[in-house]
């Protein structure tokens, strides 16, 4: 059974992580969480769930603006060609369905099969915003807190220039 956004708090309090949690309609892209940017200081962010062709899993998180370009990620990140994951591998994985991916569902990645990648850029700002396991509200956590949280749940997470932006700054 995967954790509940409750669990989920529970194990950040565990921890001694300290974040805040917005309640907000059920948000499914980007676009729809815009209005979120002005309630919650810090980076906002999107998560894509990838499987690559030998069957590797990826977590790539990144600013919400980013463009991410599929068909090159894979060099960068030294696999071979990306796709997105099924939502019934995700929700398998990480306890998620699509819409609520978020680094938080390491959580429930309990055999260690994906691979965490925090883009550079993301990385920059002090406080980050991710659904806590549903999409009906933002967690605000401290950059450092995030990173503690991944190390915790068996992951030790790559920082990748995973955009062209982070690349060329």
């Amino acid at each position: 059974m995967p954790a509940t956004r409750q669990d989920l708090l529970l194990r950040l309090a565990e921890l001694g992580i300290e974040t805040r949690t917005v309640e907000h309609p059920a948000v499914y892209t980007v676009a729809e969480s815009s209005k979120l940017e002005r309630q919650l200081p810090g980076g906002h962010t999107k998560n894509l769930f990838l499987k690559d062709k030998k069957g590797a899993l990826f977590l790539v998180v990144t600013l919400g603006h980013a463009q991410i370009d599929l068909k090159t990620l894979h060099n960068r990140l030294g696999c071979d060609r990306l796709s997105f994951g099924r939502p019934e591998l995700l929700m398998d994985v990480l306890g998620v369905p699509p819409g609520s991916v978020t680094p938080f569902a390491l959580v429930n990645d309990r055999d260690r099969r994906v691979t965490v990648v925090l883009d550079l850029d993301m990385m920059r700002h002090d406080r980050l915003n991710y659904h806590p396991l549903e999409n009906t509200a933002t967690t605000n956590i401290a950059r450092e807190d995030l990173v503690a949280f991944i190390r915790a749940c068996g992951h030790e997470p790559r920082i990748v220039a995973v955009t062209q932006q982070a690349v060329t700054d």
